[in-house]
């Protein structure tokens, strides 16, 4: 975020994650992308440095800070570095706010306080093989049986799905209704029936585990229901914003690591005896992206702002989500083209930073579904 819409201690917290990041993050990353996942020693050190849950009460070891710029901090500061790897922002950004809003007191004891120290790595199960952004189609089912939920399906492209020992799982407590059918139940790892398929390989993303999920006459007790049954279409839409700021905060802190790393290297590359830099064409190109990517963080900002204060629409996160990471995708596009033959090689940050980012426009929503919903706000 911008410096002066932080406050001292704001400044504190990030001068902590970067050092964090720069220890604990960046010499391992090279390492974590060819083994496709990162340490879980990696989740405790994070959640001993207080990077973990912050919003969370302090009686559960958080930190008490119900403010979305300490999210955005641990975010950003991992995009600023290309570590892509640590799953800590769907931890953080997506799955946390169902905790505080729809954990039960019960639930609270058992899971808040292993999360907040990264001893539970938590995953959120949408994304079914045959079913993308229609949450309404999901076949997953729970069929009620005395005490236990019986579940049955199959999710896939799930962050976090191999390190994961707590999974938020999207599943249809009626199958004979559509969004009303729709739960949100708490499977935790070891239960009978829940395995995970391989370590899905990805163009991007490398050191991010993401995995199929598959469940098999699962008994998940009723105790573990996420809210009130019949209302997980209803949660999924109220945090859903959060997560697409979220997107869109890590989005514009890439895109300004890939221009700084683009600029210094069009200091230093010199063509026909001068920095390529000094050519009219790189000049205008970079001084588009800087001015683009100005407008867009003062975008994202005030998404960030208008989050915390209760604010947010719907359509206007559905905008951040769309424009910055359409932004992103043309700004690594711009950059890979400066660094010339060397953007295309893997070793170059840039050429890492363009596959990583690719994704950014399809999930969370895909920006189609995003114009969808802007359009459908104008009475269209």
């Amino acid at each position: 975020m911008q410096k002066h819409l932080l406050t001292e201690e704001h400044l504190m917290f990030q001068e902590a994650a970067r050092a964090f990041v720069k220890k604990e993050v960046v010499p391992f990353h090279d390492e974590w992308e060819k083994q496709g996942c990162v340490s879980r020693e990696l989740w405790q050190k994070a959640g001993q440095q207080g990077m973990l849950c912050t919003d969370f009460p302090e009686k559960y070891g958080g930190l008490g800070l119900p403010d979305f710029r300490y999210n955005a901090i641990v975010g950003e500061e991992l995009a600023f570095v290309g570590a892509s790897g640590p799953g800590f922002i769907l931890h953080n950004d997506v799955v946390a706010p169902y905790a505080l809003k729809y954990f039960t007191e019960e639930q609270k004891a058992r899971w808040m306080e292993k999360m907040v120290l990264g001893e539970i790595i938590t995953a959120i199960a949408m994304t079914e093989p045959g079913t993308g952004s229609d949450l309404a189609a999901v076949a997953t089912t729970a069929i009620k049986k005395g005490d236990r939920y019986i579940l049955n399906g199959s999710k896939t492209f799930i962050t976090n799905g191999i390190l994961s020992n707590l999974v938020i799982v999207v599943a249809k407590t009626d199958p004979s209704q559509q969004h009303g059918g729709i739960s949100l139940l708490v499977v935790e790892e070891g239960m009978k029936g829940f395995t995970r398929g391989k370590n899905l390989e990805k163009i991007g993303l490398k050191a991010q585990d993401t995995a199929e999920l598959f469940f098999e006459d699962v008994e998940v007790p009723v105790e573990n229901l996420l809210g009130k049954e019949g209302q997980g279409f209803i949660y999924l839409m109220q945090n859903l914003p959060q997560e697409r700021v979220s997107i869109a905060s890590i989005g514009i802190a890439g895109a300004e690591a890939a221009l700084d790393l683009t600029i210094k290297y069009c200091k230093e590359r010199k063509a026909f005896g001068r920095p390529i830099g000094k050519f009219q064409n790189s000049r205008f190109k970079l001084a588009e992206m800087k001015t683009e990517i100005t407008i867009a963080r003062t975008f994202v900002d005030q998404c960030i702002l208008e989050l915390n204060a209760g604010k947010l629409s719907v359509e206007k996160a559905a905008m951040a989500k769309y424009w910055v990471t359409d932004l992103q995708c043309k700004v690594m596009d711009e950059c890979v083209q400066l660094h010339g033959g060397y953007g295309y090689m893997s070793e170059y940050p840039i050429a890492r930073a363009y596959t990583d980012s690719r994704v950014q426009r399809i999930y969370g929503g895909t920006n189609e579904i995003m114009k969808e919903i802007i359009g459908r706000s104008m009475g269209f």
